[in-house]
């Protein structure tokens, strides 16, 4: 069994390296086939994109860690299922977004009461105080604060279209959710941040 761990960039399997120079498309057959090397190239490669949406749903570095590593986990799980009928980064990205939106769903009560902390910082220099950071750091934590008054659902459309700046078709694509749907949540969940921000006397 392989053990991807997402804190460090080199990758350790029980079983003989991959060689090099295969494509994308032959990594996928061979890991719908039981190839756990083949499974960590292609986890390599997609890390960067797992890990910035993660990052998006979790409060501490340790719980992006953790979801990071249990999204290539449903991956690897429900790769067998994958068709060629789309590309593959569609997929696999549509199984990190609803495993996202299951992990906001069921950590919902005890992140409520949880201190905030931008994944972000953990890039940062340790002495680094520089008011850039303490205003970024500012702006995560308001985000979050309106966030966390809304359901999974909201909290998932508002990630995608505002933060991850995807469009209403991509984000119906990759919830499941239809296009109209997408929009009417959006709009309300909008207005109910901005009630939010005003009843709570949050403008500078």
């Amino acid at each position: 069994m392989f053990f991807f761990e997402t804190t460090r960039t080199k990758y350790h399997v029980e079983t003989e390296q991959t060689e090099t120079g295969i494509t994308e498309s032959e990594l996928v057959q061979l890991a719908q086939r039981g190839d756990e090397d083949a499974f960590v190239e292609l986890a390599i490669r997609y890390r960067p994109k797992v890990w910035s949406t993660a990052s998006r749903f979790a409060r501490s570095r340790a719980e992006l860690e953790d979801l990071t590593q249990d999204l290539f986990l449903k991956i690897w799980k429900g790769i067998a299922g994958y068709r060629a009928d789309s590309p593959f980064e569609n997929w696999l990205m549509t199984v990190a977004v609803r495993g996202c939106y299951d992990f906001l769903r069921k950590h919902r009560k005890r992140r409520e009461n949880e201190t905030l902390v931008d994944p972000q910082e953990s890039r940062e220099a340790q002495d680094e105080s520089s008011e850039r950071v303490r205003s970024r750091r500012d702006a995560w934590e308001t985000v979050q604060v309106l966030l966390s008054h809304l359901d999974a659902k909201d909290r998932t459309i508002i990630t995608l279209l505002d933060l991850e700046e995807k469009g209403v078709k991509e984000t119906a694509r990759l919830t499941g959710w239809s296009e109209s749907n997408v929009k009417v949540r959006a709009h309300r969940a909008r207005k109910k941040m901005r009630g939010i921000f005003d009843e709570l006397g949050m403008e500078s």
